[in-house]
């Protein structure tokens, strides 16, 4: 019986203890003013970008292979740094296909124009800046924190939570998603107008809404304070929460 217990414990262990996976390291800086532009197109991996006091972007990229370290290689990282702007794209060979996973982990000027975050299969966070943009994935969450600005979020599969201190006037702002949830968190005096759209899920709101016309927990229109920007909340299958803000420490 000792002997099958330890014969388990080791083919539990075995199978439990991750797949090796071989790693290449991309790292640089380049120079953005604050208020510059900043765009990254990724296809498998995750995300993230954090606002910092400096006019400079920091990309650290890992790109991990599973089975084939010279599959790290055929992916490449290009990036096009020019006086206001850095773009960065994955590129994968066209002719066959890779196995191969890129985390990105960004530092930006907190004050920044993310014109266009993507990835497909991966998590988009973005957190402490003051920024307008358009982040989009197709396989994952979308998640905001600490910040400012007039950001759209849009997934396929995954929730989306945007937190903003202040929405700024500008375009039209939307946050989307089709099978996932939303949490939109705001400040009490936050000014906006509201076109909220659910098919498969309820909406509930921390915050005071006047509304325009009759309400619809599937479909309305309405205002947050004197009203601003258009705000578009829109899912299919999944629930629709605005939360009050809490003040941070």
């Amino acid at each position: 019986m000792r002997r099958l217990l330890v014969g388990l414990a080791l083919a539990l262990a075995f199978t439990a203890a991750p797949c090796f996976a071989f790693d290449d390291v991309f790292q640089q800086t380049y120079a953005l003013p604050a208020g510059g532009s900043f765009q990254l197109q990724n296809v498998n991996g995750s995300v993230e970008v954090r606002g910092w006091d400096r006019n400079e972007v920091e990309v650290r990229a890992v790109k991990s292979s599973r089975h084939n370290p010279q599959d790290l290689g055929r992916v490449s990282i290009e990036v096009d740094a020019r006086p206001g702007s850095v773009s960065i794209e994955t590129r994968y060979p066209q002719d066959k296909g890779v196995e191969v996973y890129v985390e990105y982990r960004i530092r930006v000027p907190r004050r920044v124009r993310l014109d266009h975050v993507t990835t497909v299969n991966g998590a988009l966070r973005v957190f402490g800046v003051d920024a307008t943009g358009d982040l989009h994935t197709v396989n994952g969450n979308i998640e905001v924190l600490e910040s400012s600005g007039r950001l759209s979020a849009r997934t396929t599969n995954g929730n989306v939570r945007v937190e903003m201190r202040q929405i700024e006037a500008g375009g039209a702002m939307s946050l989307e998603t089709v099978n996932g949830s939303i949490v939109l968190g705001l400040d009490t005096r936050a000014a906006a107008d509201l076109d909220v759209r659910s098919v498969n899920g309820d909406f509930r709101s921390e915050l005071p809404i006047a509304l325009q016309g009759s309400f619809d927990a599937r479909q309305f229109h309405g205002r947050l304070g004197a009203g601003g920007g258009a705000v578009h909340i829109r899912t299919v299958n999944g629930a629709i929460r605005l939360v009050t803000l809490r003040p941070t420490v």
